[in-house]
């Protein structure tokens, strides 16, 4: 019988350190890295607000990572962009957006770039999020988009207000037990009266985590996941 031995800290922070090398849409040369107990911490400098991103994406990539604190700072040459032109280039990214309702709308300050509005579907805000997150000269975005399934006069009204928390409930669970990825044994679905589903259950994997989350936010009247799934030491 072979035994598993666990990755130490060092170990997990030299191989953040060669992921973020092999990653060549980042520039790792100002990243730091430390991890305890398997939670990282990435810290230093990038050039873009998408590389903040993409190195929290590349760390979790790294087997043995629970979960990643991005802390770092955007200072490249587009930092000079004042918080009017982002906030136009924002506006003008959101209107090209053909899946971004127009009831989404950004607020620039310092910098900051902040998504606000009511969507009737998560896919919706996350095609606003993509529309702005390559806007120059963003050092942070927040999301503050509400969701209101079955808003008026939105194509989904009829279904999603049908849709109880049993019915949520027993559509997430067969689509967990029908995705490749999930054996449906070990997750947990609840849904309560308002829409809110809570995941608890263990899987093998952040990633997996991840896209369990992101089935469940496919299912007609959620309003909100809470994520409890335990990635097992």
């Amino acid at each position: 019988m072979t035994q598993t031995r666990h990755r130490t800290d060092l170990q997990l922070e030299h191989a953040i350190f060669d992921e973020l090398r092999w990653t060549p849409s980042v520039n790792s040369a100002l990243i730091r890295a430390a991890v305890v107990d398997g939670t990282a911490t990435l810290s230093g400098e990038v050039a873009t607000y998408p590389e903040t991103m993409l190195a929290a994406k590349a760390a979790l990539r790294v087997r043995g990572v629970r979960a990643v604190a991005q802390e770092l700072a955007v200072r490249g040459r587009w930092a000079v962009a004042t918080d009017t032109e982002i906030a136009q280039h924002a506006g003008d990214a959101l209107d090209r957006a053909v899946d971004v309702p127009d009831t989404v709308k950004a607020t620039v300050r310092d910098h900051d770039l902040t998504l606000s509005g009511e969507v009737t579907w998560q896919y919706q805000r996350e095609a606003a999020c993509r529309a702005v997150v390559y806007v120059p000269g963003i050092r942070a975005m927040f999301d503050a988009i509400f969701i209101a399934p079955g808003a008026p006069g939105s194509s989904t009204a009829a279904s999603t207000a049908a849709s109880t928390a049993a019915d949520i409930t027993a559509d997430i669970t067969a689509a967990l037990r029908r995705n490749a990825g999930f054996t449906g044994e070990h997750l947990q679905v609840t849904t309560d009266v308002d829409g809110v589903v809570t995941l608890t259950g263990d899987v093998a994997s952040p990633e997996q985590s991840r896209q369990a989350a992101k089935v469940c936010w496919s299912g007609a009247g959620v309003t909100a996941v809470e994520n409890h799934l335990v990635v097992p030491d």
